[in-house]
């Protein structure tokens, strides 16, 4: 792997202001995001990704082989849980494992957003759809977890069927409420409504919405990672209690899924920053949606193992060296 790919990300403006907000809490800084920013700048992300992602799209159409690529990225995020729950299980109980596979099976929009930074540092092209494959992975690992800890809870019981409910776990009213919420979430909604909008607007939309879509992209984006450090900093003490199996599962469980990202690309004919976009949202895990959808359907669920490691180690390693390494990867087999 070339040097100068891991040197250039690591150097690179958001990587650097990560790894400033961990710095901060370790030197017990005060510095910390004003409350309610952090949301902002969300949405700012999720609303530039969308809207870029839908004027790509107004350029390249929506082809036969695009509608492909996206039933892959549907098929793939609600086939990961699985064997996330397989292995996980060696270890944890059916509610942790089911959570912790749900994480894994869904996708994280800034890491998405930093892969998006890394290509454009390389002058790297990709396609619009991919922006509609990350929003559509996002509920179909939840409904995957959902779906794992009914059905391995109650398969030793005589007689179940999967409409069959106890109170140790999800009732049907919970179970459809949460795939309701990861259907219709603020995160989901906000990237297919401004991909559409992004769509429609076209080039002129491009003019209308200059400079606050891509100009600042960068800029918002450091602003962003920042806050994460912050945050994954003040979780380093939890990371401990984790545990060997449960620390490497953060970084193999993610390459593994990064590979068959890589592998479903080269079936797929994709480019080279498209190839780095499915790879990353395989190979990535939720923080955010996630943990909230499972948090209200499986409260037995412990969040202090899911959240350190999707957010303390998995995002970490994907945005120092996770992108790097596959970009490479994909550059090496794609050539």
């Amino acid at each position: 792997m070339e040097f100068k790919l891991i040197a250039a990300n690591f150097l690179s403006p958001p990587v650097l202001f990560f790894l400033l907000g961990i710095i901060a809490v370790l030197v017990r800084s005060d510095l910390k995001m004003p409350e309610g920013a952090a949301k902002f700048l969300t949405l700012y992300l999720l609303f530039d990704i969308g809207i870029k992602g839908g004027q790509e799209l107004n350029h390249s159409g929506l082809s036969t082989d695009i509608l492909l690529i996206l039933l892959a990225c549907v098929l793939l995020s609600a086939a990961i849980p699985y064997f996330a729950y397989k292995i996980l299980r060696f270890k944890l109980n059916e509610y942790d494992a089911g959570a912790i596979a749900a994480a894994y099976g869904s996708v994280s929009a800034v890491t998405f957003a930093t892969a998006v930074a890394f290509l454009q540092l390389f002058g790297v092209k990709f396609g619009g759809y991919m922006v509609a494959a990350m929003a559509l992975m996002e509920s179909p690992a939840i409904i995957s977890g959902l779906i794992l800890i009914n059905v391995y809870i109650h398969k030793e019981e005589p007689g179940y069927t999967f409409d069959t409910y106890s109170s140790e776990t999800l009732d049907k009213s919970k179970f459809k409420k949460v795939i309701h919420e990861a259907v219709t979430n603020g995160s989901v909604l906000l990237l297919i409504g401004s991909l559409l909008i992004g769509f429609v607007a076209g080039d002129q939309g491009h003019t209308d919405l200059k400079p606050f879509v891509n100009d600042i992209f960068k800029g918002v984006l450091c602003l962003y990672l920042l806050n994460m450090g912050i945050v994954a900093g003040s979780r380093l003490n939890d990371l401990r209690k984790s545990g060997i199996f449960l620390l490497a599962f953060s970084i193999v469980f993610p390459i593994l899924c990064g590979a068959v990202g890589i592998g479903v690309s080269y079936l797929l004919h994709l480019s080279l920053g498209d190839a780095l976009l499915m790879t990353i949202l395989c190979g990535s895990a939720s923080y955010i949606a996630v943990p909230a959808a499972m948090q209200m359907a499986v409260p037995q669920a412990n969040m202090s193992i899911l959240i350190p490691m999707t957010l303390g180690i998995t995002f970490p390693f994907n945005i120092i060296i996770g992108i790097p390494l596959y970009f490479q990867t994909i550059k090496y087999f794609f050539a």
